[in-house]
């Protein structure tokens, strides 16, 4: 099991944050680890989407199947995965007292013994927290540039 947590502060307000990460269709545009994103149900935002994340970290390719597992508006966005690769993960932003956007990026994966298992989820653990790193600041650029 690999708990990986990585944050940013955004220079833009809750609601401003959440204009961007709402629509999942397009966290491509800032997930340097996520190819393409295929919706899986009708609905294409809140609880019980789903959707098909194809995703590549280096080398490796997979398909991470996903679910909406929690939505509030300007708060939180939770999934559920359920691919190879299984676990939850949550996006939470908080105001900050300056009017800026504290956003943490929480996850909690499992990988199957093909992968490693535990000590694939230790290294893989490390990668994902450099690239999602990478992925806030270009969430943070994309939104402060909006918001400007």
């Amino acid at each position: 099991m690999a708990g990986i947590t990585v944050g940013t502060t955004i220079d833009a307000s809750p609601e401003k944050v959440w204009d961007v990460v709402r629509v999942v269709a397009d966290h491509v545009d800032w997930m340097h680890d996520a190819v393409a994103i295929r919706f899986t149900s009708e609905s294409t935002s809140g609880v019980g989407t789903t959707f098909d994340c194809d995703t590549k970290v280096g080398p490796f390719r997979l398909t991470d199947q996903m679910e909406i597992t929690r939505w509030e508006d300007n708060r939180v966005m939770g999934v559920r995965h359920v691919g190879m690769v299984t676990g939850v993960g949550e996006f939470t932003l908080v105001a900050t007292p300056a009017g800026g956007t504290e956003f943490i990026w929480r996850e909690t994966l499992h990988f199957p013994w093909w992968m490693g298992g535990a000590i694939g989820a230790t290294v893989g653990g490390v990668f994902l927290r450099l690239i999602w790193k990478r992925n806030l600041h270009g969430l943070k650029a994309i939104v402060e540039q909006r918001a400007s």
